[in-house]
C-alpha cells in the first residue's frame, strides 16, 4: 500500500492505491447465505501426512484448471472482482469469488463442474501505497539501510499531499544491484497534473519516504536511483526496481526484522506461513489463502488528484490480513517470504489488500519481468 500525507501537515492520512475499504473477509457458500466461519489458518501443516498432502496439492491444482475455464464468465458478474482457488471452512478445495459486496447466493452458481463455489466479500481492492516490533521502519538510518523500511519517489508529491510505500528487497541483474518495490511506490506519477512531473529514470529513491518526512525531501536521503521500465499497465506484476548509490544500501540484502534472505525463491502452496517486514505494519505474518487468483486492482496516476484507472492481474497470491494487521497502507512493495528463522525464500512481492486479505505477485513472475538473470540477493 502507498500512504500520502498533506504537504503541510506531519501526521498522514491513510492513502489505499490499491486499498480495499471493507469490514472483513466473508465467507458465503452460495448454496447458502449468511456468514460462516473462515478457513483454517493452517489447512496443509507440515506435520500432515505426506500423502495427505500430496493429493491436497494435487486437488489444488484440478481446481485451478476449473477456475481458470469459468473465470472470464464470473468476472462478467456484478460486484465480482475476481477469483482464486482456496479453502472452504471444511478445509475443502474450492472456487473463491471474490466480490466486492455480498451477493445474494442465487446470482452466483453453486458449483462450476462440480467444484463447489464460495463467495469471499473483499470490498474494493486497490493497490497500497503508504513498525511494528520496537524497530522504527520510518526512521531514517544510518547507510548503508536494511530493506523493509519507508521509501519512495523523491518527487512523489502532488496537488498539497505526499506519499510513500516500501523498499523491500535486494535483487541483482546483470551485475547491478536493484532495489526492489512497486511500481506504484516508485513510478506511479505518470502525469504532468499536481506537480508537473512525471517519474524518469536517474530520479531518486529516498529513504524514508516523503510521508515520514513532512513531505520534505530534504530531510530525506537518497539511496537509489529509478531504472528498468515501467511494469504497468501491460505487465502482469505491479514492480519497479532503482538501482543502489554505492555505498548506501546493504550489499547483502539484509531487511529489517528478517534479516538476510536466501537467494532461492519458493513457490507458494495453501497453508503456507508466510512473513513480511514493511513500513507501516513492520513485521508481520499470515497464511495463504488463495492461488492463481485473477483480481482487478484500481490505481490512482498520480500521489493525489490524479484519474483512476483499472489493473486486472491474473495467477496471483492471496494470503490473509485480518484487521489489516499483516498489510496496511504503506506496506506496498513488501518481498513475503516463508516464515523461516533463517535465510526465508522470497514467495512474493506485496502490492495490494483490505482488511481481510493481501495480494501478492509470485516472485518467479517478478524476477522473469526484471529480466538479466536477475536474482534475489541472499544466501
Amino acid at each position: 500500500m502507498h500512504v500520502r500525507s498533506p504537504a503541510r501537515s506531519w501526521s498522514w492520512m491513510g492513502r489505499f492505491l490499491a486499498c480495499i475499504a471493507i469490514a472483513g473477509l466473508v465467507w458465503v457458500g452460495c448454496s447458502e447465505f449468511g456468514d460462516q466461519p473462515s478457513a483454517p489458518s493452517s489447512p496443509v501443516s507440515e506435520s500432515a501426512d505426506a500423502g495427505a498432502t500430496g493429493k491436497i496439492q494435487q486437488r489444488v491444482v484440478e481446481v485451478m484448471a476449473v477456475q481458470d475455464r469459468h473465470t472470464q464468465q464470473l468476472m462478467q458478474l456484478p460486484d465480482v472482482l475476481g477469483t482464486a482457488t482456496g479453502l472452504d471452512e471444511s478445509g475443502d478445495v474450492v472456487v473463491q469469488v471474490l466480490t466486492e459486496r455480498l451477493v445474494p447466493a442465487s446470482r452466483l452458481p453453486a458449483q462450476v463442474d462440480g467444484v463447489r463455489v464460495v463467495q469471499v466479500v473483499t470490498g474494493r481492492i486497490v493497490a497500497m501505497k503508504g513498525g511494528g516490533g520496537g524497530v522504527s521502519h520510518t526512521a531514517i538510518q544510518t547507510p548503508p539501510i536494511q530493506l523493509g523500511t519507508s521509501g519512495g519517489w523523491r518527487f512523489d508529491l502532488a496537488n498539497g499531499f505526499c506519499c510513500g510505500g516500501t523498499l523491500g528487497s535486494l535483487v541483482q541483474s546483470g551485475g547491478t544491484q536493484y532495489v526492489l518495490s512497486n511500481y506504484h511506490v516508485f513510478r506511479s506519477d505518470i502525469v504532468n497534473g499536481g506537480n508537473g512531473r512525471v517519474a524518469t529514470n536517474g530520479d531518486p529513491i529516498t529513504q524514508p519516504g516523503l510521508i515520514d518526512v513532512g513531505c520534505n525531501a530534504s530531510s530525506a536521503q537518497n539511496v537509489a536511483t529509478l531504472a528498468g521500465s515501467a511494469s504497468l499497465p501491460g505487465s502482469n506484476v505491479d514492480a519497479a526496481i532503482a538501482a543502489v548509490i554505492p555505498g548506501m544500501v546493504r550489499t547483502d540484502g539484509a531487511i529489517l526484522e528478517i534479516g538476510t534472505i536466501s537467494a532461492s525463491t519458493v513457490a507458494a502452496f495453501i497453508g503456507q506461513n508466510v512473513k513480511k517486514s514493511g513500513r507501516t505494519t513492520g513485521l508481520s505474518r499470515a497464511s495463504v489463502n488463495g492461488l492463481n487468483a485473477t483480481v482487478s486492482i484500481a490505481y490512482d496516476n498520480e500521489c493525489a488528484g490524479g484519474a483512476a484507472f483499472n489493473k486486472t492481474f491474473t495467477g496471483q497470491i492471496l494470503t490473509t490480513n485480518k484487521g489489516s494487521r499483516f498489510l496496511a497502507g504503506g506496506d506496498s512493495g513488501s518481498l513475503m517470504v516463508e516464515d523461516v528463522s533463517t535465510n526465508p525464500r522470497a514467495v512474493g512481492l506485496l502490492f495490494a489488500g483490505s482488511s481481510s486479505i493481501a495480494v501478492a505477485n509470485p516472485i518467479g513472475q517478478v524476477l522473469s519481468w526484471i529480466g538479466g538473470g536477475a536474482t534475489m540477493v541472499g544466501n
